[in-house]
């Protein structure tokens, strides 16, 4: 798996564009979606985004996915879950405080995003917390209600 996440954040551009692809579409598609039911669609949505990507990105599927803004890595791979940058513990190869073997996600975030538009505005973002109640749950179809509510 980590073989993996680490192809996916060296590829992080064409990733993101394929990432925005999907959500054009699902943006697209919004009104047929809403009509079927967002709650209706909800796990089985969820599943499929479990698998896409948890095997691209090991994602833990926390429902809330900041891909986009971390480089293509899931800071949810961070042993202390760390959603706003590293801990402070990162030593000087990369390696994780807590797993040492293991290169820290941000780390990893950074790198990622060097191949993106505007390498570090994403990861200058501040993420919300996570809320353990969208655990499992589908973060497209999340995302297409934030944008909903934030034009109006």
């Amino acid at each position: 798996m980590k073989a993996v996440r680490d192809w996916s954040v060296r590829h992080a551009r064409g990733l993101h564009g394929l990432y925005g692809g999907v959500e054009a579409v699902l943006s697209l598609l919004d009104p047929l979606l809403r009509r079927i039911g967002h709650e209706r669609l909800d796990k089985p949505l969820a599943k499929v985004e479990g698998v896409v990507k948890g095997f691209l990105f090991d994602s833990k599927s926390c429902g809330q996915c900041t891909l986009g803004s971390t480089g293509m890595a899931c800071p949810m791979n961070c042993p202390k879950t760390l959603r706003n940058g590293p801990c402070g513990g990162v030593r000087q190869n990369g390696g994780c405080e807590v797993k040492p073997e293991m290169t820290c996600v941000w780390v990893r975030a950074w790198e990622g995003s060097q191949q993106l538009e505007g390498p570090e505005s994403g990861l200058q973002v501040i993420q919300l917390p996570v809320d353990h109640r969208r655990q499992g749950r589908s973060s497209w179809l999340h995302a297409l209600r934030q944008k909903r509510e934030t034009r109006g």
